[in-house]
């Protein structure tokens, strides 16, 4: 790997901002199916490392800052059946949007954590 010049070589994490790290953590693990990497205390409170497949990127759950806004965080997940995805969530109750599907892009569909982060699983093609 190239270091550039300043230095950086990649992403170690993309943390999503939770107010509760106790219910974010079932439903990323219950619910979403992620891996739990690591959970260790922290002065402000726990460092929550999770993992969504074997591609090894690791997400945090960090104790959402006051008065922040959820939205979409620009995560795209990925999946090999876009369709077992959706109704594996809707069936967990997890707010999601229907799938889009456009001519010559990958079908996605939006869906929502408890915290109203937004996020969408996009089909491997």
């Amino acid at each position: 790997m190239t270091t550039t010049t300043t230095h950086i070589t990649g992403v170690r994490t993309v943390s999503i901002p939770v107010e509760s790290q106790d219910e974010a953590l079932r439903f990323y693990v219950e619910t979403l199916g992620f891996r739990l990497l690591r959970d260790a205390p922290t002065p402000n409170g726990r460092w929550i490392e999770l993992a969504p497949g074997d591609d090894g990127i690791i997400l945090t759950l960090e104790p959402a800052a006051a008065g922040i806004t959820r939205g979409a965080i620009g995560i795209r997940f990925t999946t090999v059946d876009i369709d077992a995805a959706h109704a594996a969530l809707t069936d967990r109750k997890v707010e999601a949007d229907e799938i889009l599907r456009w001519p010559g892009i990958p079908a996605m569909f939006a869906f929502r954590d408890p915290d109203g982060n937004a996020f969408s699983i996009t089909a491997i093609v």
